[in-house]
């Protein structure tokens, strides 16, 4: 049971916070007291499971995460209903799961998909909220992955993206610590969410084999590291990289 109020009077925007794992990050932070935005393709899953003292702190919309005029009018209607945003998840983002292939046989229109949502995405709405985080403070979690560091087969489009989140996160944590504004990233390895359905259980067993914990994690695995790097407690940590996937990537 989580019993702490941490970000009572925060607002937190969260992209791709529609279901998996970008749901859990919303849900633990109203269940922490903050005030949540959320933009994703559908976000009915989201609102529908949210009781109604919480829905009254969630400003959920539909939209799509890649489309720069949606994270701009996404971003202000959740400042005009909160005023303004003290802490940013950039969730949003996937491989090309059924186009994903060999790299040889690979395509350029699923490579920049996967840019458009992985990398770009984070980057944009980033921006938008910087200039007024400069002068208040606040925090920003960037979602990569342990694919970023393993360098699955067949991954090599999202392993770039995931990895240049890495450096994303690096780079702007150095422009924007004299600012009082932490920026971190999480790399989740297997996670059970949707996606998992669509996996054979033979894959997934082998999954398990590879992760030295001996089992998948939850999404509320992820969304209580998200938690914490967003939180006062880690207010000297910037710039880093959290692997989340049972152990089976060490940095």
């Amino acid at each position: 049971m989580i019993a702490a109020q941490r970000f009572r009077d925060r607002v937190v925007i969260v992209s791709g916070g529609g279901a998996g794992i970008g749901a859990a990050i919303a849900r633990r932070f109203l269940a922490e007291g903050a005030r949540v935005g959320v933009l994703d393709l559908a976000t009915a899953g989201l609102t529908a499971d949210t009781g109604a003292a919480e829905a009254e702190r969630l400003f959920a919309i539909d939209g799509d995460c890649t489309d720069g005029e949606v994270l701009e009018s996404y971003h202000a209607r959740t400042v005009a209903r909160f005023g303004r945003v003290d802490i940013l998840v950039n969730n949003v983002g996937q491989s090309g799961r059924e186009r994903s292939a060999p790299f040889h046989a690979s395509s350029e229109e699923v490579w920049r998909f996967v840019m458009e949502v992985s990398l770009f995405s984070a980057m944009r709405l980033s921006r938008l909220v910087v200039g007024d985080m400069r002068a208040h403070g606040g925090r920003i979690v960037n979602m990569a992955s342990d694919a970023a560091f393993a360098g699955d087969a067949g991954l090599a489009d999202y392993a770039a993206a995931k990895m240049g989140i890495v450096g994303f996160t690096r780079s702007l944590a150095r422009e924007l610590a004299p600012h009082g504004v932490t920026v971190n990233a999480v790399a989740p390895g297997a996670i059970r969410t949707r996606a998992h359905d669509l996996v054979p259980a033979a894959v997934i067993d082998r999954i398990k084999a590879a992760t030295p914990a001996g089992f998948v994690g939850e999404p509320e695995d992820v969304a209580a590291a998200v938690a914490f790097l967003a939180s006062d407690e880690a207010r000297f940590i910037t710039g880093q990289s959290l692997l989340i996937d049972g152990g089976r990537w060490m940095i």
